[in-house]
């Protein structure tokens, strides 16, 4: 196997390593992973995961409390979303304010002068 970086490695791959080295001592395994360039904390995540991929949620409430928790992240990303929208708007409408005070009105200093004069 090929030296790639662990963030482009798919599922499959992963799995693979995790049964390449799954005989391995810590001396063979630190070994492997420099040859790899991974880190060995990588491939414990990897066993983890390899591991709870088939377990079944033990009871309705745990299922439905991933499905809550699932529900309340897609909410969170959309409100996140519409707040990020509004934000860029408002950055923008500040910014056309500057401009439009820029253009047609006077600069301050202009403006005090002429006021302290008419009185």
């Amino acid at each position: 196997m090929a030296a790639t970086p662990a963030g482009e490695l798919g599922s499959e791959e992963k799995f693979a390593i995790v049964v390449e080295t799954a005989a391995l001592n810590e001396t063979e395994l630190s070994e492997y992973c420099r040859r790899q360039g991974l880190y060995p904390q990588q491939l414990d995540a990897w066993r983890t995961s390899c591991r709870q991929a088939n377990t079944v949620f033990s009871s309705k409430a745990e299922r439905a409390k991933v499905r809550e928790h699932k529900l309340q992240i897609k909410r969170l990303q959309r409100e996140l979303r519409h707040k990020e929208k509004a934000l860029a708007e408002a950055a923008a409408l500040l910014m056309l304010q500057k401009k439009v005070r820029a253009i047609f009105l006077e600069p301050e200093d202009e403006r005090s002068m002429w006021s302290n004069d008419e009185r």
